[in-house]
């Protein structure tokens, strides 16, 4: 199952009794936020219990190589890491058995 804007949108309002519309217009600002946190911010978004997102500069160095005939490739680039809260990683490993399999 994957879980699109629209599924969200909908599970929310059922379970908060807001107007999906309301919801709707609650999930495109808190993207908006962390959109300009990752891009302008501290680099930095912490879910508790869930995720911590964040953006890194890498100094390539001098010697970057070439994408094409006319381009460079950059000498700094943004990598976004995403890792699991402790406690979404504790949940998640105990849905499978020693074995690797689904209990």
């Amino acid at each position: 199952m994957t879980l699109t804007k629209n599924k969200m949108v909908r599970e929310v309002g059922r379970r908060t009794r807001l107007k999906n519309r309301d919801v709707q217009a609650m999930l495109e600002a808190l993207v908006e936020v962390w959109i300009e946190e990752l891009v302008e911010g501290s680099g930095r978004i912490e879910l508790e219990n869930f995720v911590i997102l964040e953006t890194k500069r890498i100094d390539r160095g001098q010697r970057t190589g070439q994408l094409d005939r006319d381009r460079i490739a950059p000498r700094h680039i943004v990598r976004v890491s995403l890792r699991l809260a402790k406690h979404l990683r504790k949940k998640l490993s105990s849905i499978h058995s020693p074995s690797g399999e689904n209990t």
